[in-house]
């Protein structure tokens, strides 16, 4: 009898640019082992519909549309993966899928009376078991937020299997949204959204230079920093909010951009350098307000696209000079893969009928099993 599964995760993060999809062993003993990787590039019309649901520019046939669209995709990018690596389809035991967020309401609510706090990530996952013929597990933070949980971040799970608490590390993930978990020999584990990660920078580099993205920092390497226009940006309140709290693009949205850049610099590669800029201020400043005053940490671990900015890194370090900042691909982990791989740990543990999710880093009331199943 094996001991191990042979897993696909995926994984389309709040840029919404592509599906990660890591073919993957997890073994027994929590060990993982990558086999194959594919990223599977939406459409520019696919990622402007993605954008327009998230940024509420749609009604609800779009939202109900697109569930099956980004289902079917969600498949296509499992298959393809698939054949790319040699394997067939019973030889996978399960696809995980994040799914793609479209809506998430950490806050809590009341609507006519119930208090409540909400997610929508679409991607119907019985849509991608049926394309595959695989058993397929997915709307992971659903669960979490009922138990009054905030639905993120939920990559720290994975983060206390990959890393453990040997060393007092910050594991940095900069996505779309920027998120840091705490392990530390020294205080509980928690996490929390620090801010915005890729989401700005992608925003004001499509608008003023009309690429998707701000390839290893160069375009932020040429201006300078507007210290007027950072100390300004730098007053957003959800700045200041204590964890257990999560953000996205219900506050980073394209609305959000273009308030911000009524007061933005002339010189466009000098917006370019702020907003990296901010993105470096914003995490470093959360570690010396609710991080620091509890632990003394020894080293940062990034992940995630941002972890290829390179101009954004030496941002991060000058402002903790006396700080290691390593990224995932030192402990040999692909930082594009980061999420991807956190998810087929969360989705093993569902089948496993056991907890993946860490209040403490939530805020939910308890510890509960996330995720649905398609057969």
């Amino acid at each position: 009898m094996k001991d191990y599964k042979t897993i696909i995760s995926m994984m389309s993060g709040t840029s919404a640019d592509s599906i990660d999809a890591c073919l993957l062993k997890i073994y027994k003993d929590n060990s993982f082992e990558i086999i194959n990787n594919y990223s599977y590039e939406y459409t520019p019309e696919i990622r402007e519909r993605i954008l327009n649901l998230a940024n509420n520019e749609a009604d609800v046939k779009e939202v109900c549309r697109m569930n099956f669209v980004i289902g079917d995709l969600f498949a296509n990018a499992a298959n393809i993966l698939i054949e790319l690596s040699g394997y067939k389809n019973k030889d996978i035991d399960f696809i995980s899928s994040h799914g793609q967020t479209i809506c998430h309401i950490p806050k809590e609510e009341d609507i006519a009376g119930i208090r409540t706090r909400s997610t929508l990530q679409i991607g119907d996952i019985s849509v991608i078991s049926y394309k595959t013929g695989i058993l397929t597990v997915g709307d992971f933070r659903t669960k979490d937020m009922a138990a009054s949980g905030q639905g993120a971040p939920l990559v720290s799970f994975a983060d206390k299997i990959l890393f453990g608490t040997d060393v007092n590390r910050l594991i940095q993930n900069i996505g779309g949204i920027s998120n840091v978990t705490i392990l530390s020999k020294d205080c509980g584990m928690f996490a929390f959204d620090n801010g915005p990660g890729n989401m700005l920078i992608d925003y004001f580099v499509n608008k003023l230079f009309n690429e998707k993205y701000d390839k290893n920092g160069e375009i932020a390497a040429k201006g300078n920093i507007d210290n007027k226009w950072l100390n300004e940006l730098l007053k957003e309140p959800y700045y200041s909010v204590p964890p257990p709290k999560t953000t996205g693009r219900e506050l980073y949205n394209n609305e959000y951009a273009e308030k911000i850049f009524n007061t933005a610099p002339k010189d466009k590669y000098s917006v370019i350098s702020t907003i990296t800029a901010l993105t470096a201020k914003v995490i470093t400043d959360s570690y010396k307000n609710f991080i620091f005053p509890k632990t003394e940490i020894e080293e940062i671990v990034i992940g995630g696209g941002g972890a290829y900015n390179i101009t954004l890194i030496n941002y991060i370090q000058k402002l903790i000079p006396d700080i290691k900042v390593k990224t995932h691909e030192d402990f040999g982990i692909p930082n594009k893969l980061k999420e991807a791989i956190a998810f087929a740990y969360l989705g093993y543990y569902t089948l496993n009928k056991q907890p993946n999710n860490i209040p403490s880093c939530t805020g939910a009331i308890s510890p509960v099993i996330m995720g649905k199943i398609a057969y």
